[in-house]
């Protein structure tokens, strides 16, 4: 897997559990029945109606974009911000990726069940925190298994969790 083969879901996956990296990686899916993974598709379809939907950028498709005043305004829509750091890492990987190809934008996390937002600035330390991760997604692909489960805090609600304590 090349570098322009990381996608958004593999940097949000990154910055919650590596191991959800290379199970994604190597197309092991999540328990598609999963309640989080359901309020998370509903929340997706009726939230932002009036805004467009699904931009794909490369191998990574952003949840909603807007233009106000000649100006692209991206947004990625969570069920909660008890994941913001991941989420905010994936919405910058989606602005790199744009400025790659020459598209200036504005990012927007949005948290609709929580009725907040927030922007998301793509500056040096981002892209070079970016760059890190990526290269860390780089090397836990090509591993043959994967890395050893590790309890953390967002085992309990994961929708992967029966290949790790089962």
């Amino acid at each position: 897997m090349s570098q322009s083969q990381v996608s958004g879901t593999l940097i949000w996956y990154y910055y919650i559990c590596p191991r959800q990296v290379w199970l994604i990686s190597h197309q092991l899916t999540p328990d598609a029945e999963d309640q989080n993974i359901l309020i998370g598709r509903l929340i997706d379809e009726t939230a932002y109606g009036r805004e467009k939907k699904e931009l794909i950028v490369g191998s990574s498709k952003i949840d909603v974009y807007r233009f106000t005043e000649g100006q692209l305004l991206i947004g990625e829509v969570k069920k909660s911000s008890r994941y913001r750091e991941s989420a905010r890492m994936q919405l910058a990987f989606y602005l790199k990726e744009l400025a790659a190809r020459g598209v200036q934008a504005e990012g927007e996390l949005r948290f609709p069940t929580e009725k907040t937002k927030e922007k998301v600035i793509l500056n040096e330390k981002t892209i070079a925190a970016l760059a890190r991760a990526e290269e860390e997604i780089l090397q836990l692909i090509e591993l043959e298994k994967p890395p050893p489960p590790a309890k953390t805090r967002f085992c309990r609600p994961c929708a992967y969790a029966e290949f790790c304590w089962s």
